[in-house]
């Protein structure tokens, strides 16, 4: 069963991403903050993050960055920004640091879970095939 950590300070927007990954049947993690975030990967290595990008301790960007850099067996993870900043500068900011994609909060969830099912079935390919993910 693939994992997801949900990153995200909001209880409430936490609650509603958590909500409709386990609706669809996949297995979620959260995380109320980036250095949360940070821990709960080293330690339980999720398949996906969903992450906000504004949040206290450590933002998403400074938690992907650290990843990369401190972290790189980790650096093929599927990272996704899910946040309110919709300027085209944090954008390139967030696709730059290496996420998968970046997307803008009103969340659509059905962008998000056609997201997360195409990396859903990207995994699995590679897992198939005995690839490392």
């Amino acid at each position: 069963m693939i994992t997801v950590l949900c990153v995200e300070d909001e209880r409430d927007v936490r609650e509603l991403i958590v909500e409709e990954l386990e609706d669809a049947g996949i297995r979620v993690l959260q995380a109320e903050n980036g250095k949360e975030g940070l821990a709960s990967i080293i330690s339980h290595r999720p398949d996906i993050v969903i992450s906000d990008i504004t949040m206290p301790e450590m933002d998403g960007i400074s938690m992907l960055g650290e990843l990369q850099i401190n972290h790189p067996q980790f650096s093929n993870m599927p990272f996704v920004f899910l946040t309110a900043l919709c300027d085209k500068e944090k954008m390139i900011e967030g696709l730059g640091a290496g996420a998968e994609t970046y997307l803008t909060k009103p969340i659509d969830f059905d962008v998000l879970m056609a997201k997360i099912n195409g990396l859903v079935v990207r995994i699995e390919n590679r897992v198939a095939a005995g690839m490392e993910f």
